[in-house]
């Protein structure tokens, strides 16, 4: 009689732990195919994920033709970049032209003051071309620009009567005021890429800024980035 007891209450623990791992599998397994199913529907591709896939995307849909002639490029932009020490010639999204730069003795930051070392950053235009400059040909850019202007009379570097004439002088979209303490004019100019020695210019060797001088005229964007 014992022994039939021993055996059903045996059985009766059995079942009963059968109907708790069942009861078990049941309740997470949905979870997990949901959790699963979750993840991989909001999961992208790495090169989709990030300001690097973007700047890839970028990248890919710009194509590079160094071997158009100077004669086709017609309204082309002129992207500077510091850290990269190049100067690309873009036109309609083709990279038609690469050079190598250099740039101000301290390039860098922002220029702030004449004499920093620094290299101005921001989007400019060519105001005019100087066949006859100190470095035999050079592009004169808007420098002083409203954007760096603003900041210097905010913080005191130049004066109210200062900040109008130098306003005055990038309204009448001729050569930039030049006694400034800004900086003087600034250029991309000749003399050579080799170094940082300029007092916060753009500097190409002599042969690139023949043609780049072909290729640029007064209206032109030039962007320099950090």
């Amino acid at each position: 009689m014992q022994g039939i007891f021993a055996q059903g209450r045996f059985v009766w623990i059995f079942l009963c732990v059968l109907l708790f791992v069942l009861s078990a599998c049941s309740m997470q397994n949905p979870d997990s195919r949901f959790e699963s199913s979750k993840s991989n529907a909001t999961k992208e591709p790495a090169s989709f994920s990030s300001d690097q896939g973007q700047q890839q995307r970028e990248k890919n849909s710009l194509r590079v033709d160094y071997l158009t002639a100077v004669s086709d490029i017609a309204n082309p932009e002129i992207f500077i970049y510091k850290q990269k020490r190049r100067l690309y010639v873009i036109q309609s999204n083709v990279m038609v032209r690469d050079y190598p730069v250099g740039l101000g003795s301290c390039p860098a930051g922002d220029k702030e003051k004449e004499g920093d070392g620094r290299t101005p950053e921001g989007d400019f235009l060519i105001r005019q071309k100087d066949p006859v400059s100190p470095f035999k040909k050079a592009l004169i850019l808007n420098y002083p620009d409203r954007k760096h202007a603003e900041r210097a009379l905010f913080t005191g570097i130049i004066s109210a009567p200062e900040f109008k004439e130098i306003m005055t002088a990038a309204e009448s979209k001729e050569a930039p005021f030049l006694q400034t303490k800004l900086g003087g004019r600034f250029y991309i100019h000749a003399g050579g890429a080799q170094r940082d020695w300029t007092q916060g210019s753009i500097a190409l060797y002599n042969s690139d800024m023949e043609e780049l001088y072909k290729i640029a005229s007064a209206g032109t964007p030039v962007h320099i980035r950090p």
